[in-house]
């Protein structure tokens, strides 16, 4: 039993690790951003065309096109980067960062967006300490699935699976970053 709580110890340091040095490091702005961005959020109008309303509606939103989700035995964590729109323009970064307890077993990637009713919850997730726990519901939208959900505490998120397989049963949480350009 201590051989096995030290590996799960040693597995989340090694994985917190990795989330903490997984970015790239940046000198600024890059113009190929944009066209990263623009293509995240196409992606999402192209296969959920009924999220339509919340790209009219929404004060701003944030963009994952790749999130790259694993899990082994009890401990599973994922990452991914993104950007964030203001009233439909670039403004900046964002990073997003899982953690999970429970079992579980696989891996998976995914794309999330996540909504913002208004411009102080926007910038909320600005401040850069955003944090999603297990008591807020991410819709799992599948290509031509009509949406009825609509704001929860001033967001709404959608998480659209790409590719993988994953069993879980877990808890946990997914933490933002944000960097303005």
């Amino acid at each position: 039993m201590m051989k096995m709580m030290k590996f799960m110890r040693v597995f989340a340091l090694a994985l917190l690790f990795a989330a903490v040095f997984a970015g790239t490091a940046r000198a600024g702005w890059d113009p190929a951003d944009e066209d990263r961005a623009k293509d995240a959020v196409e992606y999402f109008k192209k296969n959920v065309p009924s999220l339509d309303r919340f790209f009219e509606r929404a004060y701003g939103f944030a963009v994952f096109a790749d999130v790259y989700k694993g899990g082994f035995m009890i401990l599973g964590g994922g990452h991914g980067n993104g950007f964030v729109y203001e009233q439909n323009k670039l403004v900046g970064h964002s990073t997003i960062t899982q953690l999970n307890v429970g079992p579980q077993l696989g891996g998976q990637s995914f794309s999330e967006i996540i909504f913002f009713k208004g411009q102080e919850d926007l910038d909320n997730f600005k401040k850069g300490n955003y944090e999603l726990n297990a008591q807020v519901t991410a819709i799992i939208v599948s290509a031509g699935m009509a949406t009825n959900t609509d704001f929860s505490n001033g967001v709404a998120v959608f998480v659209l699976p790409k590719a993988g397989v994953m069993a879980e049963a877990t808890v946990g949480g997914q933490k933002f970053s944000y960097r303005p350009y």
